[in-house]
């Protein structure tokens, strides 16, 4: 039974030149009210009125539209961590009344890079955000073009002085669909780009390293997001949101106009064998600091973890290390997590 709901927001005021994801520059209301009238009837023929525990909007920037009316479809928990992602100085009506957490896009606080990478806002604007809200979390990409060790480093402190509670770091990738994969600029060489992970660790000393991209103050871990890590339920709504209910998963059409005529139309569906789902047990458990359970997973599959994996255990010592629960991985075995990872996949 699913106890977490994403919600995804196609629009932006512009489009970023490292984004592929499902989100394009919209006009306004004449845009917004049908969307999120396709929003409302996915809601009310899927979901079954489950008290949610997280509920997550993402994009795009979903701050652009007036989403109380979606959240008000919902059945929260008294204590419901309620996240919205927001760009600085890209705002709209203002944020429904349950919101509890906002997680900004701040990318850099370095001008320069920001133009590069076709963000609209600046550094001052990102430092105002940060600053707005009481319980925020800062998005930062390391590995943009122009960008050194020092000024991520220097990103990175100025955040922790703005009193941010949590910080999210993803590496640049270029992909299809984004304006850089037909234009690649110069970036910093993937060994730098593994510095600069490892120096984020040494400069958030202060802050819980709890999964291999994500750092909280005491308190503040990102629950939706630990819930995927977790393997657990979530329902998807929106164009190209992903879900997983009932051992299935799932995604939306990443077509807005052909989500617009049928929302309730999904692009793929996966039956998710118990194969898969120790597969997944595993992959996402060890990108917890944390690491697996194995007393939970041998319970759960009715397994011995050690017997099955004595190989890739022994093979990739060096990148283990022993818990009183089980394993995870050392900061190098993060590094080359897809590699080692690949190993326990069939």
């Amino acid at each position: 039974m699913p106890k977490s709901a994403y919600v995804h927001i196609p629009f932006c005021k512009s489009k970023c030149h490292y984004c592929s994801f499902t989100s394009g520059v919209n006009g306004g209301a004449a845009a917004y009210e049908p969307y999120i009238n396709a929003l409302k009837k996915e809601i009310a023929a899927r979901y079954k009125g489950e008290t949610l525990d997280t509920l997550y909007f993402g994009g795009g920037t979903p701050s652009l539209l007036d989403l109380q009316p979606v959240v008000d479809m919902f059945n929260l928990a008294k204590d419901a961590e309620v996240t919205i992602e927001v760009n600085p100085g890209g705002n709209g009506p203002g944020l429904p009344l349950e919101v509890n957490r906002v997680s900004v896009g701040v990318q850099t606080f370095d001008d320069k890079i920001l133009q590069l990478i076709g963000r609209t806002h600046s550094a001052a604007d990102a430092a105002r955000a940060l600053q707005s809200y009481e319980n925020v979390s800062a998005d930062f990409i390391y590995g943009l073009p122009a960008q050194t060790l020092e000024g991520f480093v220097s990103d990175l402190r100025r955040a922790v002085d703005l009193g941010v509670n949590h910080i999210s770091l993803y590496g640049l990738k270029i992909e299809p669909g984004c304006a850089f994969y037909d234009n690649p600029p110069d970036v910093p060489s993937d060994e730098m780009q593994a510095d600069m992970w490892l120096a984020a660790i040494d400069t958030l000393k202060d802050f819980e390293h709890y999964e291999i991209s994500n750092f909280s103050r005491d308190g503040f871990q990102g629950r939706h997001n630990l819930n995927y890590w977790n393997n657990g339920q979530y329902y998807g709504f929106g164009a190209a949101a992903h879900g997983y209910e009932n051992g299935v998963r799932y995604s939306n059409t990443t077509d807005v106009q052909e989500y617009l005529k049928n929302p309730l139309a999904r692009e793929t569906e996966t039956v998710i064998t118990p194969q898969m789902q120790l597969e997944e047990e595993i992959f996402l458990g060890f990108r917890k600091t944390a690491g697996i359970d194995v007393a939970d997973i041998n319970k759960k599959f009715g397994m011995d973890f050690n017997d099955k994996y004595a190989g890739v255990l022994t093979k990739y010592s060096q990148y283990f290390v022993n818990t009183p629960h089980g394993y995870a991985l050392t900061k190098n075995g993060m590094l080359v997590s897809n590699a080692v990872l690949s190993e326990f996949i069939d």
